[in-house]
């Protein structure tokens, strides 16, 4: 018998046959994520309603020697949702309660299948003005468990912090099945930082199942500038200007020319045809003071050659700002059904090298690219279209996402700014950490997963081109922007 015709049995008393999807067409649709990679086959998917459950699935894997992957929304582009050899996919849409809010204590608890703005909305009604800052640009459908695996960021990280900033404590389902709790209500526990250590792991240390985090009280005043710019350079230079002067800001977005005309076409900000780059600047804090930042920001941004600033003056000239913002994967994806969308950090000040950097790259392959940047902290988000159809130019995607990664840790950056590793940057893993660096990963993940169940082969560097490509669906554009 097969593994799978022994495990779903098992898996079926266990959970019920409504919680365990086996057949081809419900295996095919967990075998890739969002990413532009596609994985293999799996299993079969488990859908628990309860850590207890989740604890009986990773024991009754651990007696057949049976891998097993974590699964939010699906919405991370990294690839570390894809299996990679025989797998059991725990799915956790089942697992969606908000099980406490404590205004009080300034915390709220959660299983991982909670929606990330669905969290948000459950305490805006409640009412008591608190609100959970961490927004990546999937929070319409991406998980706090996937937020927690992937280290999450978002448009407000520069101010508040990426989600480890905001977890208190989790229970984890370790590889052997055992429940075990890490952290916990108070920001002040004492010894290692275990939970700081599993998130950002990407599923590769254990399977969480709770999560208590911090929430923060909305701020009294919130005010949307926007600042116009000849190129991305001027426009970098304000980015620096700004922090320069000690002036933090909540959001600090910027987008290229071609973005800028792209989101257009649907949102209608009205971005001008002679502008080279846009800041979205978010200022918040206190009513009292905020008119003299903003004449600051606006004072330096004029002094990098600005073209044009304003400050939205309704709530709907401020969301159709932000639209623009939030709306950019979306709308490149609608002329390119396959866009590769990286992400890597440089230092503020080496910003707008890096962009240039990033098109002179591309550009040498015959690739089009646009960008997005969480400015302040130095992100960057290309998007390349690809058509997957067209091996040499999925190739040549390949290749330069490689030597984008390159340029940016040669900067002093990251190739990661709040993606994660996943099987995309396995590979580039190395230009950050030495052999003992890397041995010291892998002996924690040996100690907490001796077997290496979790997750396999996915973070740390394999033999071979992990990260390349998917080839073989086409896309309608030829990987081509208007």
């Amino acid at each position: 018998m097969s593994k799978r015709q022994i495990l779903v049995p098992q898996l079926q008393r266990l959970l019920g046959a409504d919680a365990v999807l086996h057949a081809e067409a419900d295996r095919f649709v967990y075998a890739y994520d969002a990413s532009v990679f596609r994985g293999t086959d799996v299993l079969a998917v488990v859908l628990p309603a309860n850590t207890e459950q989740v604890a009986q699935v990773v024991r009754l894997a651990a007696r057949h020697d049976v891998p097993i992957i974590a699964r939010g929304a699906g919405t991370g582009i990294n690839g570390g949702a894809v299996p990679r050899g025989d797998a059991l996919v725990i799915e956790f849409s089942r697992m969606n309660r908000i099980l406490a809010v404590e205004p009080d204590n300034r915390l709220a608890v959660m299983e991982p299948g909670v929606v990330n703005q669905d969290l948000k909305a459950h305490l805006s009604a409640l009412g008591y003005g608190f609100t959970y800052v961490p927004d990546p640009g999937s929070q319409v459908v991406s998980t706090i468990g996937g937020n927690v695996g992937n280290n999450a960021g978002g448009m407000h990280c520069l101010k508040y912090g990426v989600t480890a900033n905001h977890i208190l404590g989790l229970q984890v389902v370790l590889a052997d099945g055992e429940v075990v709790e890490v952290g916990g209500g108070s920001a002040t526990r004492p010894g290692m930082d275990l939970t700081g250590l599993l998130v950002g792991s990407e599923g590769t240390l254990g399977v969480v199942t709770r999560i208590t985090m911090r929430i923060l009280p909305l701020p009294e005043t919130v005010v949307t500038q926007l600042a116009l710019f000849p190129d991305v350079s001027a426009a970098a230079n304000a980015v620096s200007g700004i922090m320069a002067a000690g002036i933090l800001p909540a959001a600090l977005e910027l987008l290229d020319r071609r973005m800028m005309a792209l989101v257009d076409r649907f949102v209608h900000v009205g971005y001008p045809e002679h502008a080279g780059a846009a800041l979205i600047i978010e200022l918040d804090g206190l009513a009292d003071g905020m008119d003299r930042e903003l004449r600051r920001v606006a004072e330096i941004c004029n002094a990098h050659a600005a073209l044009e600033i304003k400050t939205a003056q309704s709530a709907a000239e401020t969301e159709r700002l932000w639209l623009s913002r939030r709306a950019a994967y979306g709308v490149a994806a609608s002329f390119s059904p396959t866009v590769y969308v990286m992400d890597c950090t440089v230092p503020r000040n080496l910003l707008a090298q890096a962009i240039a950097g990033v098109i002179e790259i591309c550009d040498a392959r015959g690739l089009e690219v646009v960008n997005l940047a969480h400015a302040g902290d130095g992100n960057l988000h290309p998007l390349i279209p690809v058509d997957r159809a067209n091996a040499a130019q999925a190739a040549a995607a390949t290749e330069a996402h490689h030597e984008i990664m390159a340029m940016c840790v040669a900067m002093g950056g990251s190739i990661t700014g709040e993606h994660g590793v996943g099987v995309e940057k396995q590979q580039e893993l190395g230009l950050m950490y030495d052999a003992d660096e890397l041995a010291g990963m892998q002996a924690v993940k040996r100690a907490l997963d001796p077997d290496g169940r979790c997750n396999p082969h996915k973070i740390f560097p394999l033999r071979g081109n992990v990260g390349d490509i998917a080839v073989g669906a086409a896309s309608l554009d030829g990987g081509r922007l208007p």
